[in-house]
């Protein structure tokens, strides 16, 4: 027998729809709210099966309500995604052509970086090598300005990185256009933009940030899951 999607669940799909992503405490709050309103009962601990209960309602639609982890302080993010398009087409209503072209680009050089970011410098320099159309450098900063407001971007001190909202929404893009290219988390399976490499020549497994944080976490001489060799880098502090 399917699950019975209650009003519950409806009320917490219409919050989603209207947030598009939030993070894990919120959508905890959220769960309890939904189910406080409506008399259901609320479970702590399942809340991704309270979620599952809304994909299998959203299947046909082709959405899903997604999870993942924001490289920058380790949290859980829940994000409502557009299975029907999973490419940068899906922002054409958003942007004009050249715009997502300079977004495609600044992917691109985030994808290539070691540290899975760029410098707004770098973002503007290509802006000036669009094929479609250029764009000023006053525009590509309003372009880029507007794709950290709508949560394409995250930009801290000059540089930018992709956001959770991106990561999650983009995956599957990104996993198509960048095979060849992207690097993998040895703890956590996902795929890696901002981490740390093992630095020894045989192994040089990569592990995400937060990831490191949490599994040297306590060790008094880290070393390398993989390889056993010392582990050079500072080691990141646990974020809550």
């Amino acid at each position: 027998m399917p699950p019975h999607l209650g009003d519950s669940h409806r009320r917490f799909l219409q919050s989603m729809m209207s947030n598009s992503v939030m993070d894990e405490q919120q959508a905890r709050a959220l769960y309890q709210h939904c189910c406080d309103i409506h008399k259901a009962q609320c479970v702590p601990d399942k809340l991704d099966d309270f979620i599952e209960t809304i994909n299998s309602k959203l299947q046909p639609m082709f959405m899903q309500i997604r999870k993942g982890m924001s490289e920058d302080n380790g949290q859980q993010y829940y994000a409502l995604v557009n299975m029907a398009e999973t490419d940068v087409t899906r922002m054409s209503s958003d942007y004009a052509d050249n715009e997502l072209e300079l977004f495609r680009k600044t992917m691109d050089l985030i994808v290539s970086s070691e540290n899975g970011k760029v410098s707004s410098t770098d973002v503007l320099n290509v802006a000036d090598t669009l094929t479609i159309k250029k764009l000023k450098k006053s525009e590509a900063e309003q372009v880029l300005n507007r794709l950290v407001q709508d949560k394409w971007l995250n930009e801290k001190r000059g540089e930018f990185s992709l956001s959770i909202k991106c990561i999650i929404e983009m995956e599957p893009y990104i996993r198509r256009m960048y095979e060849d290219q992207l690097k993998m988390c040895h703890i956590c399976h996902n795929v890696a933009f901002q981490c740390q490499i093992c630095d020894s020549p045989t192994c040089g497994i990569k592990i995400h940030n937060p990831c490191v944080a949490r599994y040297f976490k306590g060790r008094v001489e880290p070393r390398c899951p993989a390889c056993d060799e010392f582990w050079p880098y500072e080691i990141p502090e646990v974020r809550h």
